[in-house]
């Protein structure tokens, strides 16, 4: 809805206060006076915001919450150390001071490439403490697509794990202007990568000031973290979150799974991704403690859930399936249930089966970068329960009703945006709106405006709604892969096909995979006269991609397509869910 003159006037004077640095009580006056132009008036009139009864919302005020309360509380496992609430805060803001030492100002970008250790959790604190914004790099990329991350972002600073010198270092070659890059060394790893930067991250550390006076930002939809996804090109868009919106992401957790008073919470979803869907804000709020693990691996999971007590997970299916799969020898029993989130292909019955036997409760979520971090869950309703494990299975595995702080969400057509009948067989596009959709893509005001067009963000993924109000993802409109919890855009692997010499059509498809939950399927036509053969074809991909990226799988023939040239697409899919 469009705002009135009036309205529009209050947002100019509300923006001005910001700008020439008013004190927050003259800012409370400007709230108040569009909030009093937009909504109740009459006897309320003079009413509103002031210096007493509001604050910018942001998930930082979750640790300094924490560590007056529970100052003792252990708050971070790596390995033999341990790090109090009170010291979590402390390096937090010696973070942030020794970054504005360093010259790193209000609204810069401070890229991290690292793994789940007690630096990263640490980021996501000192980090937007200076009013900065934290962009967590996926890992598994390739030098090309982290150079353009840190070009795109325009990062100032760099937080790099020394595993991952072998691609960050190609990376920072081909920038031309370098960021301060500083290297966490971590006593856990002892594989190859050399320093990259001046600077190891606990020295830089030691320069900050632990007593850093930081303050709230003054206006709570100001950027706080910048996120990178593949979406359906070659360049990935850079996502921008609110301090509101992940204060209320974070809630939100909190709320929806529940996530109880000091959980033991066991780092199997990278923090990289989405912001570890907030909760690195939401376990803090809890006082709950973050168990970091730099590699997913279930001879390790097991006995760190003996050990430490884990009480919850987050993790795509392939976390599932590698426990379920796990040798004996690997296992270990626990007397608690552990409880898992899970995004991305739903769970087949029998992981759900396996889970439930190792001491698991499943819960399936449905979220996107745009939006984040989990939207939507399937909530257990009762009786679930006493049902047999087919038919809950089946329940369970659907995308859910939306999060308690989601404004609203709803299956329509993208065109008309009129909502599709709740019968659970009329396909739509899920959409969404509320405070924890994203700011917007970095840079691209035609993606935003695209994404954003009726006033709902457009996700893209086509889904039916049944009579429940439950809704379940049928297809995904732009062609993205997940795979292990990873989205892949099947154009830039296409991309990277049609330079192979041979290759004269390309095409590829999802195709489901028992461990990833979907992996890319590569349908290639050769020229005539030339040949190759399908390791040639994946190898010729992972030394342009990712490595996740490249297909798994070739099939050679050729495509279908329609009168006018267009690859039949739903077919491929139909031919690779048949592939042996």
């Amino acid at each position: 809805m469009a705002k009135s003159g009036k309205a529009k006037r209050s947002v100019k004077l509300l923006r001005k206060a910001k700008s020439t640095g008013i004190r927050k009580s003259a800012r409370g006056t400007a709230a108040a006076k569009y909030i009093r132009s937009s909504g109740n008036r009459g006897i309320f009139a003079n009413l509103g915001p002031n210096a007493a009864n509001f604050a910018p919302l942001t998930p930082v005020s979750f640790l300094p919450r924490a560590a007056e309360i529970h100052p003792n509380r252990i708050a971070v496992i790596h390995g033999s150390r341990r790090y109090s609430y009170r010291q979590f805060y402390d390096r937090a803001r010696q973070l942030a001071s020794a970054l504005a030492r360093a010259g790193i100002r209000p609204g810069n970008t401070v890229s991290a490439m690292l793994p789940n250790v007690p630096a990263m959790a640490e980021a996501h604190y000192g980090v937007p403490m200076l009013g900065a914004v934290l962009n967590t790099i996926n890992t598994r990329l390739e030098p090309a697509t982290i150079a353009y991350i840190l070009e795109h972002g325009e990062a100032k600073a760099l937080i790099t794990d020394r595993e991952y010198a072998a691609q960050v270092g190609p990376a920072l070659a081909k920038l031309k202007k370098r960021p301060l890059v500083i290297d966490v060394d971590d006593a856990l790893y002892s594989g190859p990568g050399e320093r990259l930067g001046t600077i190891e991250y606990e020295d830089f550390i030691a320069k900050g000031d632990p007593d850093f006076v930081w303050s709230p930002p003054s206006d709570e939809t100001s950027a706080i973290a910048l996120n990178y996804t593949s979406g359906t090109t070659g360049n990935p868009k850079g996502v921008v979150y609110h301090h509101r919106g992940t204060f209320l992401e974070a809630v939100g957790n909190i709320m929806a799974w529940p996530l109880p008073p000091k959980p033991v919470y066991l780092w199997t979803l990278p923090m990289f991704h989405c912001n570890g869907w907030c909760f690195p804000w939401s376990v803090t709020a809890m006082g709950g403690t973050h168990v970091c693990l730099r590699k997913v691996d279930p001879a390790l999971i097991f006995p760190m859930i003996v050990e430490h007590g884990a009480t919850h997970m987050c993790g795509a299916p392939t976390v599932l399936n590698m426990l379920t799969s796990a040798p004996p020898e690997q296992r270990r029993k626990f007397d608690h249930i552990v409880d898992i989130q899970t995004g991305g292909s739903p769970p087949p019955a029998k992981v759900i089966k396996g889970m439930e036997e190792l001491g698991f409760r499943v819960t399936h979520i449905y979220g996107m970068t745009e939006l984040q971090g989990p939207s939507t869950l399937c909530v257990p309703q009762d009786g679930w329960e006493k049902l047999p494990l087919e038919e809950r299975a089946a329940l369970t595995a659907r995308q859910g009703v939306r999060y308690p702080v989601v404004d609203g969400h709803m299956v329509a057509d993208p065109k008309s945006l009129k909502p599709v009948p709740r019968d659970g067989k009329t396909i739509g596009e899920i959409m969404i709106r509320g405070n924890t959709v994203m700011l917007g893509y970095l840079k691209d005001s035609k993606a935003t405006a695209d994404a954003f067009r009726g006033g709902w963000m457009h996700s893209g993924d086509l889904a039916v709604e049944h009579s429940d109000s439950y809704i379940e993802i049928k297809d995904r409109a732009k062609d993205i892969i997940i795979s292990g919890g990873e989205n892949i855009s099947s154009v830039e692997v296409e991309i990277a096909l049609y330079k192979h010499p041979a290759v004269q059509l390309a095409a590829v498809v999802a195709r489901p995979d028992q461990k990833w939950g979907e992996t890319p399927c590569a349908f290639v036509q050769l020229k005539p006269g030339t040949n190759a053969t399908a390791d040639e074809i994946i190898g010729f991909c992972r030394n342009q991609l990712a490595h996740f990226k490249a297909p798994k799988s070739v099939v050679f023939g050729a495509l279908p397509t329609t009168a006018t040239g267009k690859i039949q697409k739903f077919v491929l899919r139909e031919r690779a869910r048949a592939l042996k």
